[in-house]
């Protein structure tokens, strides 16, 4: 029991530490990216970083949950700007997935299927099933998404602080859920969660916690906030879990796989950039939350960071329940290019 605990502990002190750290140097969003730098630098440094699936899930459950008790009554009436927004994920998408694979795969002669599973903006659990029925290099598909993952946790806050991007304070509550309401409000989640799971829906217990979370404010069941301390320690465990996912690699595999790793992700934060800033042209929304709406992050982290800025969370949520829909889709089409393409080449 020790020898389990000890590193879970450790992994979480680790979080902790660099959250508090990032937080009283006044980044933005600090606990959360704080956490996950010093948890991935831990991890790669060879510590025993560890998040076991019941911890993950606890992550993924406070995710959602407070998610879902940070939508505003009234972010549904900007549904009708949504169609603006959908159009340029779609678009994103697409030139993510041909200019990254197109890279990856002329500059640093990476195999066809490894470049483009590499440059998927998201749906690694999927990408990385491909990869193991033998399309690709599964080890250096993790490695350059786990660094996408990272850089776009630390960039947003960094954007934040240094460009002039719209971030707002939470908005003061009018009171905190009491433990009774927590824990009502925790079992319901909870419940939707394991459905959403068995369902398949992707990022299941985030997605189902938050529409349970979202159903109930917006009927009126409870109107209070998600305490402080609660909300902070959503940010540690999502630092963690971010972080964490380094641990395992080597040195030696992250050197060989950083450089396309840092310049795939360069590009697809160049990419969502440019349309985000001519998205928000035609919608009256804020640059940031259009950015974090359309980034390819993990759900988890950018609705944690939506949390932290103060942006609209229903609208980042439907924005990447959309770009996982679109990419289950479009990987298995991409696959059977890539086979056809290397069929042809061994034939020739």
């Amino acid at each position: 029991m020790r020898q389990t605990l000890v590193p879970i502990l450790f992994t979480l002190l680790v979080s902790a530490a660099g959250g508090g750290v990032a937080t009283v140097l006044g980044l933005p969003a600090g606990w959360l990216m704080g956490g996950a730098l010093a948890v991935a630098v831990a991890a790669i440094a060879g510590l025993p970083m560890v998040m076991p699936d019941r911890l993950r899930d606890l992550a993924f459950l406070l995710v959602g949950m407070s998610m879902g008790a940070s939508v505003a009554p009234d972010s549904l009436a900007l549904v009708a700007s949504w169609p603006v927004t959908i159009l340029a994920l779609a678009l994103e998408l697409v030139i993510i997935v041909a200019a990254t694979g197109w890279m990856l795969a002329k500059v640093f002669k990476l195999d066809t299927g490894t470049a483009y599973l590499s440059s998927f903006p998201g749906h690694l659990s999927f990408v990385l099933g491909i990869a193991s029925s033998g399309v690709g290099d599964a080890r250096q598909i993790v490695i350059i998404q786990v660094i996408r993952i990272m850089m776009l946790t630390i960039c947003v806050p960094i954007g934040a602080l240094f460009l002039p991007i719209d971030h707002f304070a939470p908005a003061v509550p009018v009171g905190y859920l009491d433990l009774g309401q927590l824990l009502a409000l925790a079992a319901l989640c909870i419940a939707v969660g394991l459905v959403f799971v068995r369902l398949k829906v992707p990022a299941g217990f985030v997605l189902g916690a938050m529409a349970a979370a979202t159903t109930a404010k917006l009927a009126g069941l409870y109107v209070a906030a998600i305490p402080g301390p609660l909300v902070t320690a959503t940010f540690v465990l999502t630092g963690a879990l971010i972080g964490s996912r380094f641990a395992g690699i080597t040195r030696r595999e992250l050197i060989t796989a950083a450089k396309g790793g840092v310049v795939a992700t360069g590009m697809t934060v160049g990419i969502v950039s440019l349309i985000a800033f001519l998205a928000s042209l035609v919608v009256d929304m804020p640059y940031g939350q259009i950015w974090l709406g359309l980034a390819p992050g993990a759900l988890e982290g950018m609705g944690a960071l939506g949390i932290a800025l103060g942006y609209d969370t229903a609208f980042i949520a439907a924005h990447h329940v959309l770009r996982l829909l679109m990419l289950t889709l479009a990987i298995p089409a991409v696959v059977v290019l890539i086979r056809r393409r290397e069929s042809a080449t061994i034939g020739g």
